[in-house]
């Protein structure tokens, strides 16, 4: 017998995080990999230029949590070495060489700062949602200025980003429209603090392009929520609970499933965790080593 719908009911919103929505956009196959496939395929070894990343974030929120006195640049130097990450590098050399061009970069960087400025947030995670998403995110930084809140958020690539790249984000345009209904303050700009050149990339949003991106998450969504129903109809879990020890069998796709999560190849494939897994990407692109991401040339020990 069918069953019956039950008109009037809300329907379930789509939870998802910037980073999943951009996973859909930038390579549906990786997406499946990610976020569905359980137990998801190993991935490859870790990348230095993530590890610089994360050493550098981390000791920028840890600054912000010191207090006032002690916020100097000398402490930044600090904060980045004693929370180091080394995996990825070639050896401890290359290791210490980016552990010392990190720790010159974030001492500049918080020299340029009021270290009485205290933030509105750091590293915080805000959520909001609409007819459609339940979206939720952590922000570097959020300041307050005047009446204004502003998104930051910090980059350590090879290239200083432009403006175009802060107001086509679609992740800092939500950060901006979840901060203003969780703080209820007006937030319309965002940034791009490029710490290696000591750049700023901004863009001042209206209320018409902040609706615009959050209108393009929903499209995303929508689309991402139907593959993840598909998926989950043709793969349903066995709902077994495997004696510990017993090994987990990998996730067998069927051709019509994995049609829905197609491939992006690309030159980006060289840097995808997955590459391994994906037979498409390993010919578009070559491989890397997993240093090979680092901004060049390469500082001196």
């Amino acid at each position: 017998m069918e069953q019956l719908g039950l008109e009037g009911m809300p329907r379930r919103l789509y939870s998802c995080t910037p980073s999943r929505l951009n996973s859909w956009l930038d390579c549906r196959r990786r997406y499946r990999f990610a976020y569905l496939d359980r137990p998801a395929p190993p991935k490859g070894p870790p990348w230095a230029h993530n590890s610089v990343g994360a050493s550098v974030h981390n000791a920028l929120a840890a600054w912000w949590r010191e207090p006032y006195e002690r916020r100097t640049p000398m402490t930044a130097a600090i904060l980045v070495s004693n929370g180091w990450i080394a995996e990825g590098f070639r050896d401890q050399e290359q290791s210490l060489a980016w552990r010392d061009r990190a720790r010159d970069m974030v001492s500049a960087y918080v020299a340029t700062l009021d270290a009485a400025d205290e933030p509105v947030g750091v590293e915080r995670t805000v959520a909001t949602r609409t007819a459609v998403i339940a979206v939720s995110g952590r922000i570097d930084r959020l300041d307050r200025r005047g009446d204004e809140l502003v998104v930051v958020d910090y980059k350590t690539g090879r290239r200083p980003p432009g403006p175009d790249e802060a107001r086509s984000s679609l992740a800092l345009a939500i950060y901006a429209v979840a901060s203003s209904r969780v703080l209820r303050r007006s937030c319309h700009r965002v940034e791009l603090h490029h710490l290696p050149s000591g750049q700023v990339a901004e863009w001042e949003h209206t209320d018409e392009t902040l609706a615009r991106h959050i209108g393009r998450a929903e499209q995303i969504a929508e689309e991402a929520s139907a593959a993840d129903e598909a998926y989950r109809e043709r793969l349903p879990a066995s709902g077994r609970r495997r004696p510990p020890g017993e090994p987990v069998p990998g996730v067998v796709v069927p051709p019509e499933v994995d049609a829905l999560f197609p491939p992006s190849p690309g030159p980006i494939c060289s840097y995808c965790d997955f590459r391994r897994h994906c037979p498409e990407g390993q010919v578009a692109a070559p491989d890397r080593s997993p240093w090979d991401g680092l901004a060049t040339p390469e500082p001196a020990v």
